[in-house]
């Protein structure tokens, strides 16, 4: 017999909470009719000053009253995902914005095998969301869906149905109102099943709580800090990359600049820039598929990474980080000698100084992939090591079945 529990977070909404439990209430017979038997409904008051309270409690034992100091949107979500006791959790705002009628078809979805199903607002269904905050959430579903590598429609639906069971997977969560960012983005590197429902949504009357700014801004943190400890090269290493771009189109320049006026002509101070990003930008690559490595220590379950692929960092291009640094510092040194040789180190020349600036620069970086190389393997044999340990110690000798072999052989069991 499956049950859906239904947290309602409210924090003063005396004008809006009885519609919206009234609205629960009245979807039973629906769930019914999907194989959802029972219907808990919990309203978190989350320290308010008005009638939010007094009204809850007057529903009796149909709606669970639970009250707290107020420790914000978050914070009254978990306490209600605590108290629950169905194998389903929904939840969705106190003030009527969202549908509760739409619960009986996420309810199905999640029974066909989804483990959180986002109740979508930009997914086609008419919605009343103004349109600065409609351009905000496009931006937070493309950040997310570029941080994780997979397309995401609303990334902070606050109506959604989620198994019981993915709760330890996606915690920690912020107490705060990037609640559901925070959630979409473990999610999609936990390798949930997500699936978006198209729900319509309506304007709340009054004055909302999001500030366009202040929250908007915790949601964008939210977002980029939680991938961070999933897969730091999905933004390190697009900012690398990023980096190593521009220095390649700042030397593709000059170089096509060349070609027009016929002879070969170098911008110093542009190419230096060009150096100092394609430094930055192997640093930063570099820094990024490193922390990878140390992340995935952290997790025991398998986790999205990578810069392209679902896993590892696309074609394992850290296994070739030694032979790249290698030959960047041989070719600093290079370059170096090169310039003495040809006195082009010699004061008297107004750019004496790029030559050893491009060695230092070289040999710098090929440091850098040495070093990045090292902790990568290092840190590599630090993750394998609990799945080789198990194998060596589930392997048990079994003498030879034909008498003709006389060595005995090792399985594994």
């Amino acid at each position: 017999m499956t049950t859906l529990s239904v947290v309602i977070p409210a924090y003063n909404e005396e004008d809006g909470i009885e519609a919206i439990v009234d609205r629960v209430l009245a979807i039973a017979p629906q769930l019914a009719e999907v194989g959802v038997a029972e219907l808990e409904c919990i309203v978190v008051d989350d320290g308010s000053s008005d009638r939010t309270a007094e009204i809850v409690a007057g529903y009796g034992e149909r709606v669970r009253l639970i009250r707290q100091q107020n420790r914000g949107y978050g914070g009254a979500l978990k306490t209600g995902f605590g108290a629950a006791t169905g194998e389903l959790i929904g939840f969705l705002d106190a003030d009527s914005t969202y549908p509760p009628e739409y619960f009986p078809k996420m309810c199905q979805v999640a029974m066909d095998g989804a483990d959180i199903v986002i109740g979508s607002r930009m997914a086609g269904e008419h919605s009343e969301m103004p349109l600065v905050r409609r351009v905000g959430n496009t931006i937070f579903a493309s950040l997310l869906s570029l941080v994780s590598g997979v397309r995401i429609s609303d990334s902070a639906s606050g109506q959604r149905v989620l198994r019981r069971s993915v709760l330890p997977m996606i915690y920690p969560l912020p107490n705060t109102l990037d609640f559901t960012p925070a959630m979409s983005t473990r999610a999609l590197h936990e390798h949930l099943n997500i699936v978006e429902v198209p729900i319509p949504y309506k304007e709340r009357s009054g004055r909302s709580k999001l500030s366009v700014v202040r929250d908007g801004l915790r949601f964008f943190k939210s977002i980029v800090w939680t991938a961070l400890t999933y897969n730091p090269v999905r933004i390190f290493g697009g900012i690398g990359l990023a980096m190593l771009l521009m220095a390649l189109m700042i030397v593709g320049v000059q170089l096509v600049g060349s070609l027009v006026v016929g002879s070969l002509s170098w911008s110093f101070p542009q190419l230096f820039g060009a150096l100092v990003l394609a430094v930055a930008g192997v640093t930063a690559y570099t820094t990024g598929t490193t922390f990878s490595y140390v992340v995935a220590l952290f997790h025991t379950r398998p986790i999205r990474q990578g810069l392209f692929g679902p896993y590892g960092n696309g074609r394992k291009i850290e296994k070739h980080y030694w032979w790249l640094g290698l030959l960047a510092i041989l070719g600093g040194i290079g370059v170096y000698v090169a310039a003495v040789v040809f006195d082009l180190t010699n004061p008297a020349l107004a750019t004496s100084w790029f030559a050893p600036v491009l060695s230092a620069l070289m040999v710098l970086t090929g440091v850098q992939l040495m070093s990045a190389w090292s902790l990568a393997r290092v840190l590599s044999e630090l993750s394998r090591r609990d799945a080789e340990m198990e194998a060596d110690l589930n392997w048990t000798y079994v003498p030879a079945a034909h008498p003709a072999h006389a060595d005995a052989v090792a399985q594994q069991i």
